[in-house]
């Protein structure tokens, strides 16, 4: 098989490195990629955004399966347009990836297949938000309707956190069109899991479950940034809960969005709460996360390829989906400056040390004059594995050490359940509803 991976991050450089693992593959482009990719791929010039010229060189390279990795293409259709010119992609249609596209879709669509979600409004006007939220002072989440990259969303505690956020959204826009629809949803709280499936668009996998981090320092403080690390499996995954979240959340949007004649086919990502009153969704991506992707592809079982083919032709009932047991925790070092202004250019040494159970997806990286330098500010994600959740945390920043680039900077505290336990406990000083 000729494949071509759609992206330039570290999930996308872990796609290349678990699919570089399937006897079935025979060569493998990633579309742009990164300096990682190109030591196991071809990188090409061109744009994960591009939905236009992406089909072009897929035809001219006889690909024969295109695997998309991020979102925006997704949401701007690229799969129908692959269909049209008959290669087969991995990776839903643009109405059903509008799960992601469209948080008020999403909702709406939970609130007709009757998963548990949490309580929502919708707002096209900002004066009518403002007046929602002057009548409901009691905790909100903010969201803007569209992608923004994993940073339209806010957790307000104060009317005046939450209309900041709606202006931010809406008349200030500062995510561009993504903020011209609001979302205000009710406030959750209890530990929150990403959950991921591989679906042929009537029938789900097994699930895989992970945890990561989206503020930018230690203990959740400062800004929400597109991922610092993760970690999986989380402790309380267990067959039980796999088993609830199947029935109650993952069937039956996957039915639901059949129904519509829009059948989802690819990897469905849930966001998930785990509440008091059961698991509740936060969200759902319609892709493998970052940096989730960085510690599940590994747990993989079997071919991929052979996994990805099922889900486009339908027969994901006769393709064996497992999971290792085994521990892996993620650890994203990034520029200095992240996620505001930063300076790129930086040669990162120590990528080439031999040491035992652990990886190195680079994201924004790119190679110059035989050097690796960073390229953006998200640079990598360091990986360790373990038969322990310790043990993988200590394998990675242990790796994390050996690493270099002038203003690298990482979180202390990925895969340290004791710390993130005490994130979950309620705040005493917090307001009530």
């Amino acid at each position: 098989m000729k494949v071509l991976i759609v992206g330039s991050g570290a999930r996308e450089h872990a796609l290349a490195w678990r699919l570089r693992q399937s006897p079935g593959l025979t060569a493998l482009w990633v579309a742009s990629g990164n300096g990682g990719t190109a030591q196991i791929a071809t990188n090409l010039n061109v744009s994960p955004d591009d939905v236009e010229a992406i089909p072009k060189y897929a035809k001219g390279l006889g690909i024969d399966l295109v695997v998309v990795g991020p979102e925006q293409p997704l949401a701007a259709g690229l799969v129908d347009r692959l269909d049209a010119v008959g290669i087969p992609a991995f990776g839903p249609t643009q109405a059903a990836a509008r799960i992601e596209s469209s948080k008020s879709f999403a909702l709406e669509l939970m609130r007709e297949a009757g998963v548990p979600c949490p309580e929502f409004n919708s707002f096209l006007d900002e004066t009518l938000a403002l007046s929602f939220l002057e009548k409901h002072s009691e905790l909100t989440v903010i969201k803007a309707d569209g992608l923004a990259a994993g940073k339209g969303v806010f957790m307000c505690r104060t009317f005046e956190e939450a209309a900041s956020a709606v202006r931010a959204c809406m008349s200030q826009r500062v995510f561009g069109g993504a903020g011209d629809t609001v979302v205000i949803e009710e406030f959750l709280e209890g530990p929150e899991v990403s959950v991921f499936a591989f679906s042929d668009g009537e029938r789900l996998s097994p699930l895989v479950a992970a945890c990561d981090y989206k503020r930018l320092g230690d203990g959740d403080e400062g800004p929400n940034t597109g991922g610092m690390g993760s970690f999986a499996p989380p402790d309380f995954w267990n067959e039980e809960l796999a088993g609830e979240i199947t029935r109650t959340i993952m069937e039956p949007v996957i039915h639901a969005l059949a129904r519509r004649g829009t059948p989802y086919r690819g990897v469905l990502y849930a966001g998930l709460m785990l509440t008091d009153q059961g698991p509740k969704v936060l969200e759902f991506n319609c892709r493998f996360g970052d940096p989730e992707s960085q510690v599940i592809l590994p747990l993989l079982v079997g071919d991929p390829l052979d996994i990805m083919a099922a889900c486009i032709e339908g027969k994901l009932a006769d393709t064996p989906v497992e999971w290792s047991k085994r521990n892996y925790a993620g650890v994203v070092m990034v520029s200095a400056g992240y996620p505001e202004k930063y300076e790129t250019g930086f040669e990162i040494t120590g990528l080439d040390a031999d040491e035992r159970n652990t990886n190195i997806f680079q994201a924004a990286t790119r190679i110059e004059s035989g050097r690796v330098v960073t390229s953006g500010g998200r640079v990598l994600t360091v990986v360790g594995s373990g038969d322990s959740l310790a043990e993988a945390r200590d394998a990675a920043y242990h790796r994390v050490q050996s690493i270099g680039f002038q203003g690298a900077s990482y979180r202390g505290d990925i895969a340290d359940v004791e710390a993130r336990t005490r994130l979950w406990l309620p705040d005493p000083a917090a307001p009530t509803g």
